[in-house]
């Protein structure tokens, strides 16, 4: 970049990374400042918002090359961020969380959760925490976010939840997701960005990975039902997830099961999906009756967020690189399960694949560790942002305490980790 040396660029990059993730963990005190000062209260509370943090600092880096290296030198950079991931989030969040799919997956959660043995308020929540990530493998880990944070506040958050639960339930959410979708690979970020360079079809995933994170899934899901059992039978049953799916006709929510459906199998084409986004939008005002309010603010923010993530993020492949290649199988694996708690899983496993010549084994322990750390902060893994958004509303603050989310997520990480190191 002209005027500007690569060291000032990587040094300011990952000093405004630094500051953003510190950021990230200090945003009740904006809500905390917001109070007392009452006269900058907005501005306060947009800095409070999590999903806001990253793309805040990508602003403050992009004025940093502007005053030191040019207009050209930071319009560059911008041309070569790819941010179809971003925008794809943006898309499938709104469709996945529309009115006529939010039913058809509560329809398909009550018939599974009849065929448990278990008091039907222990069978949802086991559902919900164990079917629906599985699913995210078909439907994409984005979607399966969605659904599953907006069921779950329907029916278990809105009737009022202990502070540890709520906690221990997010964290389990979190990390289910990151490992339920990889059963394919195209439905898990970290694993999209590797799978057609190394070769890993679904027969590879569903031996090396899938059959794994089912069990570890099912286990997360098994021990935090059992574990606060009494609580949950204690709750109020609200009219979520009651027998709603027919006021909605057959043809609206499959034409919107299909939409659904065409953002997923052309996710890595921005103009197919927007344009298919577009025309749910307008099938969407056709038939209001049909809908709730669309989700587009909660979206914009995750895809604000996760845009920020790419902008700041692809400044720090100088530190992050050298650090993986110096690390044996082992310490790559836990390493790249402490790292995404820093950084975005799928960022680690796209470093990974710039390296030419890495053994099989070295693949692997890079994937499962990216994934099994991916429930840790709400940076570590792509869908967390939406599920964070859709659900902060019901904590303390209306915000989900980093440092909460990390204590919780802590247990079904080692759970996974369990699972694809040892099995």
């Amino acid at each position: 970049m002209a005027g500007l040396t690569p060291t000032t660029l990587q040094w300011t990059a990952a000093l405004l990374f630094l500051i953003a993730l510190l950021h990230t963990f200090s945003t009740p005190l904006f809500h905390q400042l917001a109070q007392r000062h009452p006269a900058h209260a907005g501005a306060f509370h947009l800095l409070g918002e999590v999903e806001a943090v990253f793309g805040f600092w990508a602003m403050v880096l992009i004025v940093c090359m502007f005053v030191l290296g040019g207009r050209t030198a930071a319009l560059d950079y911008l041309d070569t961020r790819e941010f179809t991931e971003p925008m794809f989030v943006f898309a499938v969040m709104v469709i996945a969380a529309s009115r006529p799919i939010v039913e058809m997956a509560a329809a398909l959660v009550r018939g599974t959760a009849r065929l448990l043995p278990l008091p039907q308020t222990l069978s949802l929540f086991l559902c919900l925490l164990g079917l629906v990530p599985l699913l995210g493998s078909l439907i994409t880990e984005p979607a399966a976010m969605t659904l599953a944070a907006m069921l779950l506040r329907d029916r278990f958050f809105a009737a009022g939840l202990s502070t540890r639960l709520k906690y221990a339930l997010v964290g389990v959410l979190f990390v289910n997701i990151s490992i339920g979708g990889t059963l394919t690979p195209f439905a898990a970020p970290p694993v999209l960005m590797v799978a057609a360079k190394w070769g890993w079809d679904t027969s590879f995933m569903l031996s090396m990975f899938g059959w794994k994170a089912a069990l570890a899934v099912a286990v997360n899901a098994v021990a935090l039902t059992l574990f606060f059992r009494r609580e949950l039978m204690q709750l109020a049953t609200p009219a979520a997830l009651s027998e709603v799916a027919a006021a909605t006709p057959r043809l609206v929510a499959l034409v919107s099961l299909l939409f659904l459906a065409g953002v997923v199998v052309f996710a890595h084409n921005a103009e197919m999906y927007l344009g298919l986004f577009v025309f749910f939008l307008g099938f969407a005002h056709a038939y209001p009756q049909y809908q709730e309010r669309l989700i587009l603010r909660e979206a914009f923010l995750v895809a604000f967020f996760l845009a920020g993530l790419v902008v700041l993020g692809g400044q720090q492949q100088w530190w992050l690189k050298p650090l993986l290649l110096s690390m044996s199988e082992t310490q790559v694996f836990f390493g790249a399960v402490a790292l995404t708690a820093v950084t975005d899983n799928a960022a680690l496993t796209y470093l990974g694949s710039l390296v030419d010549g890495l053994s099989a084994s070295f693949k692997y322990a890079l994937v499962a560790g990216a994934v099994a750390g991916g429930g840790l902060t709400i940076i570590a893994n792509a869908p967390n942002p939406a599920g964070f958004s859709i659900l902060k509303a019901y904590f303390d603050g209306e915000s989900i305490s980093p440092q909460g989310l990390l204590v919780a997520a802590l247990p079904p990480t080692m759970v996974a980790v369990l699972a694809f190191r040892f099995l």
